[in-house]
């Protein structure tokens, strides 16, 4: 693990979370599609289950999502601000079975706050070890979703949207194809 256990969840949820939204998809439908996101990503506390929440969740996106573009003086503004906004105070919880980690917001606060906070705490986590580099964009040509790659040698290039599968899929035919025609 290169990160605490908790800032490699909200990493990871942080990138699920930018690429529910795109051009052509919209990954946050509905209500349905909230409760199954809070579901996958272990989300805990509070959650209302209303639309007004799935507009806070899905208006939460696009700041995120700047931060993949960002440099590190950005970040570190996009970060300030999002804690600054929310309020945050650093304590440590343990609930779930989980060991000691960090809250910054209380488990009643809105959930589109509390994903912000864990997303700004995780990122800052990573300015601090100087691994923004690690926040990265899907290597398949088609896609435009965003990755953190939290391998030890800084190795993954697709996201988990299925584009490792079928960038493998295509080099192997276009071997196949090279070959018959050898």
């Amino acid at each position: 693990m290169l990160f605490a256990h908790d800032t490699e969840c909200a990493l990871v949820s942080v990138a699920a979370l930018v690429n529910t939204a795109g051009d052509d998809r919209e990954g946050l439908p509905d209500v349905a599609a909230l409760d199954a996101f809070f579901t996958a990503h272990g989300w805990s506390g509070r959650h209302e289950h209303t639309d007004a929440e799935l507009r806070q969740v899905r208006a939460l996106r696009p700041r995120l999502h700047r931060i993949w573009y960002a440099d590190t003086d950005e970040v570190v503004a996009i970060v300030n601000t999002l804690l600054r906004e929310s309020h945050a105070l650093p304590q440590l919880v343990r609930h779930d079975d989980e060991p000691y980690h960090l809250h910054a917001v209380p488990r009643d606060a809105p959930l589109a706050t509390r994903m912000a906070v864990e997303a700004a705490m995780a990122m800052a986590d990573l300015v601090r070890m100087g691994e923004l580099s690690r926040l990265r964009h899907c290597d398949h040509p088609d896609c435009d979703n965003v990755l953190v790659d939290l391998s030890r040698n800084r190795s993954r290039r697709f996201c988990d949207a299925g584009c490792g599968n079928r960038a493998a899929v295509s080099a192997y035919r276009a071997r196949r194809a090279a070959a018959s025609h050898s």
